[in-house]
């Protein structure tokens, strides 16, 4: 299972009711964070999660309400007593830029390892899970970034038995290890099947619709993009300002063929999102108005 909340919703700055844009995930105890805006610590309370399990904090850009929360998110962590080392994954400049934010947090008791990323399209891999970043298009360097999790073929014991494996090698196998026992040589194909369907959550924010999106989107679960503007009348200032209208979201998920959209990073004057979302499912339908705290478990598909 992985557990997914949109901690907040809102862009450009927080309000009494709606705390800035910012994504955490959860699987198999680890935990996933995406932006930290101003307030992500309180609405990371708010809902009753912790950020000490925090594994990995990915930042799309560093415009202050993506990132400006991190030395407060920083603190609470070491104030958890926190020890095991933390990964920040960010666009060209992260080393500078948490540089300067830890001026206010210069004593942590855990490491920190900044990992810039250097190329249009670039994965990174974890225990159980990876993350893949994607080039957008805003006006300074941004990322999107997907979250997915893989899923092994069904584990044949009969498949097992027929080669004589030591069953004490079974879990290896089953997560994908060789085993070298004496003169034999056991890999996972020998005894599981096809690769099953994974979960995949894309999450992208502050960007003009992109190829890009559409490509990395494919098939999501959960896609959460930004839509900064309801009204329709204000697509020429969503290409001014390089953001997006709900309406071009849509059409990025209806392309991609996710199986399901929320909307987040409204605008401040944005105050009822769900007003134009009847237009918004006339494109895609399974589209929602994210809001602070929405919260969805994503499961593996069934199957016989």
């Amino acid at each position: 299972m992985l557990d997914v909340c949109l901690l907040g919703t809102g862009g450009m700055m927080p309000l009494p009711y709606r705390w800035l844009t910012a994504l955490m995930a959860r699987y198999n105890g680890k935990d996933i964070l995406i932006d930290c805006g101003e307030g992500t610590q309180i609405a990371m309370k708010e809902k009753g999660w912790s950020p000490k399990p925090i594994e990995v904090i990915c930042f799309t850009h560093y415009h202050a309400d993506h990132i400006s929360g991190l030395p407060g998110m920083l603190l609470t962590m070491g104030n958890a007593e926190r020890t095991e080392p933390l990964t920040l994954i960010g666009p060209k400049g992260l080393n500078k830029v948490v540089s300067a934010l830890r001026v206010i947090a210069p004593e942590l008791p855990f490491q920190i390892e900044c990992i810039e990323i250097a190329e249009n399209e670039q994965k990174f891999q974890f225990d159980g899970f990876r993350i893949e970043a994607f080039r957008v298009n805003h006006n300074v360097i941004c990322y999107g970034y997907s979250i997915v999790i893989d899923r092994t073929g069904r584990f044949h014991p009969e498949k097992a038995n027929s080669l004589g494996i030591d069953k004490r090698y079974w879990n290896k196998l089953q997560k994908g290890e060789t085993i070298v026992a004496g003169e034999n040589i056991f890999t996972p194909n020998m005894v599981l099947g096809e690769s099953r369907k994974g979960l995949k959550v894309t999450y992208t924010t502050d960007t003009r619709p992109t190829d890009s999106i559409v490509s990395h989107a494919s098939e999501a679960d959960l896609f959460i993009c930004e839509g900064m503007y309801g009204e329709a009348e204000k697509a020429g200032k969503a290409r001014e300002n390089k953001h997006m209208t709900f309406q071009e979201a849509a059409t990025l998920a209806k392309n991609a063929g996710v199986r399901e959209m929320w909307l987040t990073h409204f605008s401040p004057s944005l105050t009822k999102p769900e007003e134009f979302m009847s237009d918004v499912r006339k494109i895609f339908s399974n589209s929602y108005a994210g809001k602070d705290g929405k919260t969805k478990e994503l499961f593996f598909d069934e199957e016989e």
